[in-house]
């Protein structure tokens, strides 16, 4: 039997004593001797400081120097290895999506929207884009020292958004003396090479000098992946187009092509019968490139009667380049005769080459588009010459936090003035002013059949338009103070009860807007309304409270509540009550349950109504399953970009929330930790867009987001919205209906120490997910989504991270499995009842540091070279993958090396 202090130690591992520095298998607190001063700390999960970290929610933690041993060398791949971690928006998702490069934690699967990300224990400005959640390429990597993930929702405590859990990132308290560190990447497939490196320095000692100030800089840099450098590119043929080089053309019929039957006269071509299809994947970036360089500076000085101040700063800066397609054009018009009489030369049968579909040449006679002549053609043409298109996503981002803290009557207090702004910049290449080729074909200059002319390419050439497309700023300042003290042995348990307030306010402004001048020349290609000017504020009141009070020796109890106040949008109470119970020196159970409440974002609330491009779908009226209804036209209903509305909605409701955990610690065996917790989470009136698939896989349930055009079709160009002759599907943010997801967290860790061979540390993260369902519209059926591509991504039954390291002495040695379990694929035309594969991967290490001195790693991260499983789905540019969850950067060495003076 154990010592009651040493399952202590067990649950602090457990219950985040990495707020004490320690990692999940080091010494925590009670191994200090008696006679050293035992400072009371604050874990993430609970606002009252505590000697000792026992808490009685589940708290992950993560020691970075672990981390970086294994090659991870930013937050988004820290994330990666949280179990608890489902779909997510990652750098990646910047290609074709204007996401502007940002990186989103999502918990449970619930959205990012409600994660709470918190660098020391306060928020981030949120990302200007979108002002959901703030963008985790932000945060300075090299300055953390470890992060604390809550597993249970927090909205008690930290306010609406903490529905489906906290992560903490925590930098260093104060820093003595430099270190230096480089490192590069190296894959041993094309492309995505990095180099990074980080230089710190820091002098003064709080305790013994009564000050301390330090600064840290990172810089990271990671070549682009295209699609043509990894083979598996070419598994299937994804991307399809409609728009073609040579151009497609058709008179409201068929589609014919100069390379049809066979397809054969330019690359990246597929047959589809009359016409062609362009595969636009290979001109897809797989992994776009990133450049982010980060600095942190902090002072601290210790004040009279026990008081400190500190003031910090922090500026991030996120390049991210991403490349896609040329631009497409669809819709042009091509008159048989130019306007001087003559034959047009690029007209098909006018000289060039024989139409392979029937031309009508009194077609459109009596209803003729302006500029159109009886006889004209539509074209459908990727403007190859120009190259491909490109962006330039710069996020930046500043925040200053003065914080007071120290200890007044008894009570240990912090509070604290932060002030942060996240500014977004996206400047274009590659794109072209459509006005100028629409009416470049019109008078018969360009040739979309073909190769260009001097004076083609001179027009084309002065079309083509690089500039700034849209720009976002968003600022939160907030003040905010808490304060804890321990009261008295209420109920004669042995222990005395705590109890912790606090409050805080808060004012969150963002803007959003395109810039129309250019926007107006390019929304053709874009799908960015030139109108775009999303905007929004609102001031945020909170206070709350939080108790624990021991019951008898083995049982505590906590509750707390919080209260919230919008400017813009109500009030809410949300409470929360937990328990820890300790039956014996070996177990402890734990459990908690809490209502959550979430406002609207600013951005769900404000943002303007815009039309965009959907992905490449079906009209489901006009092209049932892939083959036209009679009277429609393949060319304009099957496999098309169509037109969607989206914007903000003023008449959002709250989503809501319940969340209950509960789980057991058990330590009957030496140096072996073992835990599970059950968790389960409802949310009612999910706020989100609709996704394509679900809309348009049932017509008829949803038949009042679809308003057709005079012709009964979508529209596909984008000219047409707004405007009288619009067809769009209506996917503006809404109440979606329920949530409900349960499932289970496992964790062990176990310590080997040997006296010859040194010590063995073993840890699993796991989780399991028994069931995640959702609604569409409020009472409406259920969708499964455990284990099936179901809306816009599938929800992984299992996650697993299991990790073996090594240590003696100044030589440590390690290696990490990751594996996601299979799912059955997004539906597509192309195989039925796809399964995706599981996928497994292994990262490798060995290390040798001194204390103080040269520390080297050498590394490999996916040791097996695993390709990503086949999946078709479309939700992303990228094809034949999922980029979300895998990673096809392939095996890639890495080194370190660092050092310290």
């Amino acid at each position: 039997m154990m010592k009651e202090t040493t399952l202590a130690q067990s649950v602090r591992l457990i219950c985040s004593a990495g707020a004490l520095g320690a990692s999940l298998m080091a010494a925590p607190a009670f191994a200090q001797q008696a006679d050293a001063p035992m400072q009371r700390v604050e874990i993430t999960g609970s606002a009252i400081k505590r000697i000792d970290a026992e808490t009685a929610v589940p708290v992950t933690v993560m020691k970075m120097s672990d981390l970086k041993a294994e090659g991870i060398s930013t937050v988004e791949q820290v994330l990666s290895t949280v179990a608890a971690m489902q779909a997510t928006q990652g750098t990646s998702q910047v290609v074709g999506l204007s996401t502007g490069g940002a990186s989103f934690a999502n918990m449970r699967g619930l959205g990012a929207n409600k994660t709470l990300v918190l660098l020391n224990g306060r928020r981030l400005a949120n990302n200007a884009f979108d002002s959901s959640a703030p963008d985790l390429n932000m945060i300075p990597f090299a300055a953390i020292e470890r992060v604390e993930v809550l597993r249970d929702g927090a909205s008690a405590l930290y306010g609406s958004d903490a529905v489906g859990g906290v992560i903490n990132f925590i930098t260093k308290r104060d820093f003595t003396g430099g270190v230096v560190s480089v490192g590069g990447d190296s894959p041993e497939h094309k492309g995505g090479t990095g180099l990074n490196s980080s230089i710190a320095y820091g002098y003064g000692d709080v305790d013994k000098d009564g000050w301390n100030f330090y600064a840290m800089g990172d810089f990271q840099k990671q070549r682009a992946i295209g699609g043509t450098e990894r083979d598996f590119n070419r598994r299937f043929a994804g991307g399809l187009s409609s728009s073609t080089f040579p151009a497609n053309y058709y008179q409201d019929g068929d589609v014919g092509n100069p390379a049809a039957p066979n397809c054969t006269s330019s690359p990246n071509l597929v047959s589809n019968g009359t016409g062609c299809k362009m595969t636009t994947s290979s001109f897809v970036d797989y992994v776009p490139r990133s450049e982010r360089a980060t600095g942190l500076f902090k002072g601290t000085i210790k004040l009279p009667n026990n008081h400190e101040l500190s003031l910090e700063y922090l500026h991030s800066r996120s390049k991210v380049e991403s490349q896609i397609a040329p631009v497409p054009y669809g819709g042009l018009i091509m008159n048989p005769r130019l306007a001087n009489g003559a034959l047009n030369p690029y007209y098909p049968g006018n000289g060039n080459f024989t139409p392979n579909i029937p031309l009508d040449p009194n077609f459109g006679a009596g209803d003729l588009p302006p500029g159109a002549q009886p006889g004209y053609i539509n074209v459908m043409w990727r403007d190859l010459p120009n190259g491909v298109r490109a962006d330039e996503n710069i996020n930046r981002q500043q925040r200053f936090v003065a914080e007071l803290s120290g200890n007044i009557a008894g009570w240990d207090y912090r509070t604290g003035l932060s002030w942060g702004e996240n500014k977004v910049k996206v400047n274009l290449r590659g794109y072209s002013d459509g006005d100028k080729i629409t009416q470049g074909v019109l008078d018969g200059i360009i040739n979309p059949f073909g190769e260009q002319s001097a004076a083609s390419m001179a027009l084309l050439m002065g079309a083509a338009l690089d500039g700034n497309i849209q720009n976002a700023k968003g600022t939160t300042k907030t003040f905010d103070l808490n304060a804890s003290r321990e009261l008295s042995d209420w109920l004669g348990a042995g222990r005395n009860a705590a109890l912790a307030i606090g409050g805080q306010a808060s004012r969150e402004e963002f803007l959003s807007a395109a810039n129309t001048p250019y926007a107006e020349k390019v929304v053709a290609s874009t799908g960015i309304d030139p109108n775009t000017h999303n905007e929004g504020s609102r001031t945020v009141y909170a206070a709350y409270a939080e108790l624990n009070v021991p019951i008898v020796k083995t049982l505590d109890v906590t509750a707390a509540v919080r209260y919230d106040k919008y400017s813009d949008f109500g009030n809410s109470t949300n409470p929360k009550v937990s328990f820890r119970w300790q039956p014996s020196t070996t177990t402890m159970v734990r459990g908690s349950y809490s209502t959550g409440f979430r406002a609207p974002s600013l951005y769900e609330i404000n943002a303007a109504n815009t039309y965009t491009n959907t992905s490449t779908l079906n009209d489901p009226v006009n092209c049932p399953n892939g083959e036209p209804a009679p009277g429609k036209s393949r060319a304009t209903n099957c496999d098309m970009q169509f037109q969607k509305l989206q914007g903000g909605n003023r008449s959002l409701n709250p989503e809501e929330s319940k969340n209950a955990t509960l789980g057991i610690v058990y330590e009957g065996v030496k140096d072996l930790t073992l835990t599970a917790d059950v968790w389960a989470i409802e949310l009612e009136h999910q706020i989100a867009n609709m996704a394509e698939p679900d809309a348009f896989g049932d017509p008829v349930k949803y038949a009042s987001l679809f308003h057709r055009n005079a012709a009964g079709n979508l529209s596909i160009d984008g000219s047409q919205c707004p405007g009288v002759n619009c067809g769009y599907v209506d996917l503006r943010t809404q109440n979606l209906g329920g949530i409900k997801t349960n499932g289970i967290d496992l964790g062990a860790q176990y310590r080997l120490r040997t006296t010859a061979y040194g010590t063995y540390n073993f840890s699993l993260n796991s989780t399991w997910v028994h069931q995640y369902k959702y609604q569409n519209t409020e009472g409406g059926e259920w969708h499964q989504n455990v284990g099936i591509y179901s809306g816009s991504a599938p929800v992984f039954r299992w996650q697993n991270t299991a990790s073996l390291r090594w240590n003696m002495k100044e030589l440590s040695a390690g290696v990490t499995g990751h594996f996601k379990s299979g799912y059955l694929d997004q539906e597509n035309d192309y195989v039925e009842n796809h399964r995706v594969a599981s996928y497994t991967t292994f990262d490798s290490y060995v290390s040798y540091t001194q204390p103080k001195g040269v520390a080297l790693t050498f590394g490999i991260r996916n040791m097996f070279d695993r390709t990503p499983p086949l999946s078709y789905q479309e939700t992303t540019f990228q094809a034949g993958f999922d980029p979300r969850f895998t990673d096809v950067t392939g095996r890639t060495f890495y080194v370190r090396a660092s050092y310290s003076f």
